[in-house]
């Protein structure tokens, strides 16, 4: 969480540092304040709250102060594997069970006993997966994949966090309204940054005291840090004072230090009626109205997390309700080269992000909007290539006759 900030993990496996709260916010000190009481119990977690607030700095403080700190801590992120992968990472292999299993393998399940598990972006599971996890809940049995004879039995606190609403998924049938019943024993909601700017000025103050660049902001430039909606929260924060830092002019940090998505806040990350914008829709709008391109831009924010499997599936579906359903011409859509095909379509296929395209072949294309809603910093002219821009509206008509 943001106010989160500090190291987390000791030397060893099973020991955690406690993390450290930067906090000026009354929302934090109650939220920590009820950290420590659900730590005591037993039982499940869900942290709920969006991208870069810390909720993995939570889950580590539930373990530090649970009458299990002194088992292991283990982490798995759910977003990061897909359906197959995930599951032996969990719940291990045995020898021989697939192609390049050469020896048994315990799974973390196993290796969390008497400790805690950690499942982040538990709501990028497959419905699969959440049957196999649900199963597990209930009884504690761990079977190893690939085999038919031995199940273990393990002691483990699961905790789990989203930044989806999986109340809306349940809705949608995407996820299972027993298994959210089950990791929902205690519900803690990590609020988002621009709903406590008091931590805004405290957070700036520790990230420059830990570094060796010794800087400081003026009123002016708090103020419009301050007014930022911060869609990356904490996250973003540190990554703007990392980077302003080294920009500074003798020490001080101004307005015209600070990037251009942070100074245009006002123009650019205002949300009409207060809607939180879809971050597939931002992206979307950014590679047809903006310059960005998807391996350059996409596909990082993507490995760093700052987008789920979902954000990605609905983005694809957009390119594709344009292209009518043609990938090749998504290609072009996300301004990457013809002969990338094969690697794009490996890429959705290795992280479950894949769309059928044949539910857009009988709808008539869409024209992009003639109004762009970047809310993504532009590109300079020295980072936009001429000769790969494409005009979403001429490319749209072109669109149409494929």
């Amino acid at each position: 969480m943001s106010s989160l900030i500090g190291p987390t993990a000791a030397p060893g496996h099973s020991r955690l540092v406690p993390p450290i709260f930067v906090t000026a916010s009354t929302q934090i000190r109650q939220l920590l304040a009820l950290v420590e009481r659900a730590a005591l119990g037993g039982g499940k977690v869900l942290i709920t709250g969006e991208s870069g607030v810390g909720k993995d700095l939570i889950a580590q403080r539930i373990h530090v102060f649970s009458t299990r700190q002194a088992g292991p801590f283990v982490p798995v992120n759910c977003a990061g594997l897909t359906e197959s992968l995930l599951e032996t990472e969990l719940f291990g292999h045995v020898k021989g069970s697939f192609t390049g299993a050469h020896r048994d393998k315990a799974g973390k399940l196993q290796l969390a006993h008497r400790g805690t598990l950690f499942l982040d972006e538990v709501g990028e599971m497959s419905l699969r997966m959440q049957a196999l996890l649900l199963r597990f809940l209930e009884n504690g049995e761990v079977q190893a994949v690939g085999s038919d004879l031995l199940r273990a039995t393990v002691d483990v606190r699961v905790v789990a966090a989203t930044n989806r609403n999986l109340d809306e998924m349940v809705a949608a049938g995407q996820f299972r309204e027993d298994l959210l019943y089950r990791l929902r024993v205690i519900h803690l909601h990590v609020p988002p940054l621009r709903e406590r700017k008091e931590d805004v000025r405290v957070l700036v103050d520790h990230f420059v005291s830990r570094s060796a660049a010794r800087v400081s902001f003026t009123e002016r430039a708090l103020q419009v840090l301050e007014r930022h909606r911060w869609p990356g929260n904490v996250r973003e924060l540190e990554n703007v004072v990392e980077q302003t830092k080294w920009l500074a002019d003798q020490g001080a940090v101004d307005i015209p230090q600070l990037p251009l998505a942070i100074r245009t806040a006002g123009e650019s990350i205002l949300v009409v009626n207060e809607r939180r914008r879809q971050v597939a829709d931002d992206l979307y709008q950014a590679i047809i109205h903006g310059g960005y391109s998807f391996w350059e831009h996409i596909y990082p924010l993507f490995l760093s997390r700052d987008m789920t499997r979902h954000d990605m599936r609905e983005l694809v579906t957009r390119g594709l309700s344009v292209s009518r359903g043609s990938y090749r011409v998504l290609l072009r859509l996300f301004r990457m080269p013809p002969h990338d095909y094969k690697r794009f379509l490996n890429f959705l296929a290795a992280h479950d992000c894949g769309v059928d395209f044949r539910q857009f072949r009988k709808l008539p294309a869409q024209r992009p909007e003639r109004r762009p809603r970047v809310v993504l910093p532009p590109l300079s002219e020295a980072d936009r290539d001429d000769k790969t821009v494409i005009s979403a509206l001429d490319a749209t008509d072109r669109f149409s006759a494929v």
